[in-house]
């Protein structure tokens, strides 16, 4: 049987059918390359977009940041970040001093130094707008640190803080130069504490005391505005037996005699050596004392009966017997204080050191180094190096 078809394909069927059929399959699938790549390519871009809104926000958080650096930087460089002011009364507590004649201007200084306004320019500011015309009196005054301006100008002017008059005592002062110090601090004329001391008995003082000397204690004191001469003196005083008992001696011609040893301890050592030369005193107060037969030779006390601050006296003033405080010629303590001895001295007096000592010498001014010696000819050698020191110093320095 003939399967071949009875007819040859035309031209039409070729064209119909013949050429679609050899089209290769490629060319109908070519669609679904491009849309793959399509997809790819906007997947890119999207990626490119998010890297580009990554970068974008870096680089605009790092310029934020660089700005508010800069801005930090400049409101310290023109003082826009400081504090102006505290709030409330503040904490702790810290004493306050007001000198003769400082204005509020100087006065908020010191107290911004003192960290108890945060700035003086807003405690001035505040002092104009509510001083209601008052004025700070001169004093010292129990504050406290980091005040609103306002609570410190309270505590100035107000009942918080009362005005006191303030007096810095140092120890070794004498009597005169102590009561220059309370009449300057006080306004209290000088006449009135030197008319007290004529009459020492008055505050305690055994009979045999001519004066205040040494009973007017070193310290700080502040005394309310309206505390009189005669107070302020019962106060120091005071002060000064207080001492003396804390120390164990409560005798009253002890006490005396404890006082006036302290006053030469303080005039001739360093709180270092107080012990040492109260041990060095105690020796040459002895009974069996040949090596300077009771004397306690102290230049200090010789130039304070002579009523001059100095330690150099002349052979002549060394061998004066009339002088009552001239311990080169008379043996045994002299007849009183000779200053204000601290807390210190007199512990030591009252417990002086056991050493071997008669001699001491403060070999060089500038560091209170002290040499101590139990003979004459060992001391003379400390003198020589004492000189010596002497002789590279200004003229007066060891006058």
């Amino acid at each position: 049987m003939d399967t071949e078809p009875d007819y040859e394909p035309t031209a039409h069927h070729t064209e119909g059918y013949g050429a679609h059929a050899r089209q290769p399959v490629e060319d109908f699938l070519e669609y679904e390359p491009e849309t793959r790549r399509s997809r790819a390519s906007s997947r890119e871009k999207q990626r490119r977009r998010r890297r580009r809104t990554i970068v974008m926000f870096v680089v605009l958080v790092f310029f934020a940041g660089v700005v508010f650096g800069l801005t930090m930087f400049l409101r310290d460089l023109l003082g826009m970040n400081e504090i102006k002011d505290y709030e409330g009364a503040g904490t702790g507590s810290v004493s306050f001093t007001v000198a003769e004649g400082e204005g509020p201007m100087i006065i908020g200084a010191n107290l911004e130094a003192a960290d108890i306004v945060a700035t003086s320019k807003e405690f001035v500011n505040t002092f104009a707008e509510e001083s209601a015309g008052r004025e700070i009196q001169p004093g010292s005054y129990e504050m406290k640190q980091q005040m609103s301006s306002s609570a410190a100008l309270e505590a100035l002017l107000g009942e918080q803080g009362a005005a006191v008059h303030y007096a810095a005592v140092a120890r070794d002062l004498r009597q005169s130069e102590v009561f220059e110090i309370l009449s300057a601090s006080t306004g209290i004329p000088l006449a009135e504490f030197e008319a007290l001391a004529k009459d020492p008995q008055a505050f305690g003082l055994p009979e045999a005391a001519v004066s205040l000397e040494g009973f007017l204690h070193p310290g700080e004191y502040r005394f309310p505005v309206d505390q009189d001469a005669t107070s302020i003196v019962t106060e120091m005083v005071g002060n000064a037996f207080a001492a003396l008992e804390e120390a164990g001696i409560t005798d009253p011609a002890e006490q005396y005699r404890i006082m006036t040893k302290a006053s030469i301890i303080q005039a001739e050592a360093g709180e270092a050596d107080y012990a040492k030369v109260a041990g060095s005193i105690q020796n040459r107060l002895r009974s069996d004392n040949t090596e300077t037969n009771g004397k306690i030779q102290s230049d200090a006390t010789v130039t304070y009966g002579l009523g001059r601050k100095s330690y150099d006296i002349t052979p002549e003033e060394k061998n004066d017997t009339s002088n009552p405080y001239n311990t080169y010629a008379n043996p045994g303590l002299p007849v009183g204080p000779i200053g204000s001895p601290s807390k210190e001295a007199i512990d030591a007096a009252a417990n002086p050191a056991d050493v071997p000592f008669y001699y001491w010498v403060t070999v060089n001014l500038d560091t209170g180094q002290t040499e101590f010696s139990s003979t004459l000819a060992e001391h003379a050698k400390f003198v020589a190096q004492y000189q010596e020191w002497c002789g590279t110093q200004e003229p007066g320095r060891c006058g």
